[in-house]
C-alpha cells in the first residue's frame, strides 16, 4: 500500500469491470459500453478508436493494432495481428538505387497499408455484443464535437506538429501551429468514415470513396498504392509466444511484433539475482541496460515479417540467453549494439479491458512516429501510419522492404499468468522501450513485490542509441555510478513511456492500474 503523505495514485478496484488506457474520455467509454452489456472487447475497440481522436499524433484508423485476448470461460490467449502490409509495389531496390539506406520517414514510401479497421471490425464480429453501430457511437460524437486536449497530449503536440505536411496540415494543426491545452480538436471527416463503417463495415474503409480518397492522397506524392492493396488488407489470428520468470508466465504477441525481445531479456536477467539488489539502485539498472543492449541486437537481426522470422526459437531458447549473459560485466558498459537502420518511434496508445465475464483484451494501437508519415487524405483527413520505415533497406535481410510484407514492429502488447491462469492484461507503450518496459514490469512485480500500481509508478531507465536515460525519480548520485560504469548517461526531457494493467485478484475483483506518465487513468464499476 502506498504512502497517502505522498503523492501518487491508489489502484482502482472493481467487481464488474474495468479499463485502463491512457486518456479519461476513452476509459469512461469503456466503461459505459461495459454497463450497457457489452464485452470487454466492445469496450476496447470503442475506447482505442475514441483515443485516436483524444490523442490524434499517437493513433489513428490510418494505423495498425496488435491485441491479445482471453476469451471469457478460458484461460487460452489468442493474438491478432492487425498490421498492415507495404503496398504490392514496394521494393527495398528502389530506394538503394536512390542511394538511401533507410526508408524515408515521412513520405509514401513509408506508408503500409493501415489494416487496424480490418481488425476491429473482426474482432468486434467474433468477440464483440454490441455491433459497431454502438461501440463506434462515441468516437463519432467526440469526432464531430471535439475533444478539449489534454496536458500530455499538448505537451507532444509542441514538439510534433512540424512532422506534419499538405492535408495532414489542414486536418491536424490550426494553420500550422500547435494545437494547445484546452484546444478543442475535431475530426469530422473521420466521423464521417466511422459512420460508414458502422453501417457497412470493412469495406466501407478498404473499398470506394473512402480507399479512393487515400490512395489519391499518397499517389499525388509518388506512392505506389493502389485500390488492390487496400481491399487485399486482412488482419489475422495468430498463436502467442511465451516465456517464464520466477512464478509469472509472460505471453507475447509474435512477430512480426518484437514480443520475443521482452523474453530474451527476460531469460538472460534470470543469470542474475536481482532481488538481492535495490530496485531504484545502480546495479539494476546496469544490468537491464545490458541485457537491452543484448536483446536487441538479436531483435535486429531476426524480426520480421512472419514468414520470413527464422531464428524465433533461438531467440527465445535458454542456451541463447545462457551465452548473451555470460558477456555482461557487472562493473563494466559494454557498447551499444550495432545501429538500427529501421526507425524507432515513441508514440503509441495502449487499452486493456476486463468484463464481468473475465474475457481480457489487451490491445495496443499505433501510427508509428508523432503524426506517423505526416500524410492525411484531402477528403477524410485520415492520417497514414509510417509503419513501412520499420523494415531495413539492407538486401537479404530478413525485414527487407519487399511489396506485400509485413515489417518489424516495436508495439506488444502483454498478459501475465500464474499457475496457469491469466492474472494480467498489460502493456507499456513508449516506442522501441517497449520490451524492456514488458521486463521491467515483471521483474518489478516478480522481483520486489511490487503491485501493479508500483510496478507502473517505479521510476525508469533505458539505454537507446548508446545513452543511457535515467528518469529524474533516480537520484544523482545513481546517475554518477552508472556514469562510473561507463554509461552514457542523460535525464530524458519527456517521461519514458506509459503503462496500463488489470489485475486479476485471487478474491475475485479487478484492479486496474494507469500510469501517471499520460494523462490517463483506470476506471470501473
Amino acid at each position: 500500500m502506498r504512502d497517502f503523505q505522498k503523492p501518487g495514485r491508489s489502484p482502482v478496484i472493481a467487481a464488474n469491470g474495468v479499463c485502463a488506457t491512457s486518456h479519461p474520455l476513452a476509459a469512461k467509454v469503456a466503461i459505459d459500453i461495459l454497463e450497457r452489456g457489452g464485452t470487454a472487447m466492445d469496450a476496447a475497440i470503442a475506447g482505442a478508436v475514441l483515443l485516436g481522436i483524444c490523442e490524434p499524433q499517437m493513433t489513428g484508423i490510418g494505423g495498425d493494432c496488435f491485441a491479445l485476448i482471453k476469451p471469457a470461460g478460458t484461460e487460452d490467449i489468442i493474438a491478432m495481428n492487425g498490421s498492415g502490409r507495404a503496398p504490392a509495389g514496394a521494393d527495398a531496390a528502389g530506394l538503394r538505387a536512390r542511394g538511401l539506406t533507410t526508408v524515408p520517414l515521412r513520405t509514401p514510401d513509408a506508408v503500409t497499408i493501415p489494416t487496424a479497421v480490418d481488425a476491429f471490425c473482426r474482432l468486434a464480429a467474433d468477440h464483440g455484443r454490441l455491433g459497431l453501430d454502438a461501440i463506434l457511437a462515441p468516437a463519432i460524437r467526440y469526432a464531430e464535437e471535439g475533444v478539449p486536449l489534454a496536458p500530455r497530449v499538448a505537451f507532444d503536440l509542441a514538439e510534433c506538429t512540424t512532422y506534419l505536411s499538405g492535408h495532414g496540415i489542414t486536418h491536424f494543426s490550426k494553420g500550422g501551429a500547435a494545437y494547445a491545452m484546452g484546444d478543442r480538436f475535431a475530426a469530422p471527416g473521420q466521423a464521417e468514415v466511422l459512420r460508414r463503417i458502422a453501417k457497412d463495415g470493412r469495406d466501407a474503409f478498404y473499398t470506394g470513396e473512402i480507399a479512393e480518397d487515400m490512395v489519391a492522397a499518397l499517389r499525388e506524392l509518388g506512392g505506389v498504392h493502389t485500390m488492390d492493396d487496400f481491399a487485399a488488407a486482412r488482419a489475422e489470428y495468430a498463436t502467442p509466444i511465451h516465456g517464464s520468470y520466477g512464478d509469472l508466465d509472460l505471453y507475447e504477441h509474435p512477430p512480426n511484433g518484437s514480443g520475443a525481445t521482452a523474453l530474451l531479456m527476460l531469460n538472460i536477467l534470470k543469470h542474475f539475482d536481482l532481488k538481492s539488489m535495490d530496485p531504484m539502485g545502480a546495479d539494476r539498472a546496469h544490468i537491464e541496460a545490458e541485457a537491452a543492449k543484448l536483446a536487441y541486437d538479436a531483435r535486429n537481426r531476426f524480426i520480421a515479417d512472419p514468414a520470413h522470422t527464422t531464428r524465433l526459437d533461438y531467440m527465445t531458447s535458454a542456451d541463447t540467453a545462457a551465452r548473451l549473459a555470460a558477456l555482461i560485466d557487472m562493473d563494466r558498459a559494454m557498447a551499444a549494439a550495432a545501429p538500427l537502420t529501421e526507425a524507432i518511434h515513441k508514440d503509441t496508445i495502449y487499452i486493456t479491458v476486463v468484463d464481468r465475464d473475465r474475457m481480457a483484451v489487451s490491445l495496443i494501437y499505433s501510427i508509428f512516429h508523432p503524426f506517423g508519415s505526416g500524410i492525411a487524405s484531402e477528403k477524410f483527413g485520415i492520417l497514414f501510419q509510417n509503419r513501412g520505415a520499420g523494415f531495413t533497406v539492407a538486401e537479404g535481410h530478413p525485414n527487407e522492404q519487399k511489396g506485400g510484407k509485413r515489417p518489424m514492429h516495436t508495439i506488444i502488447p502483454g498478459m501475465l499468468k500464474r499457475g496457469g491462469r491469466v492474472i494480467a492484461p498489460f502493456g507499456v507503450m513508449g516506442g522501441a522501450y517497449q520490451p524492456n518496459g514488458h521486463t521491467r514490469i515483471v521483474t518489478n512485480m516478480v522481483d520486489f513485490g511490487m503491485d501493479p500500481q508500483d510496478a507502473l509508478d517505479a521510476p525508469r531507465s533505458f539505454t537507446d542509441a548508446g545513452v543511457l536515460g535515467v528518469e529524474r525519480g533516480y537520484g544523482d548520485d545513481i546517475r554518477t555510478a552508472l556514469a562510473t560504469k561507463g554509461h552514457s548517461v542523460d535525464i530524458p526531457r519527456g517521461p519514458i513511456g506509459g503503462g496500463q494493467m488489470i489485475l486479476l485478484r485471487d478474491d475475485g475483483l479487478l484492479e486496474g492500474a494507469s500510469d501517471p506518465r499520460k494523462d490517463g487513468c483506470a476506471l470501473g464499476y
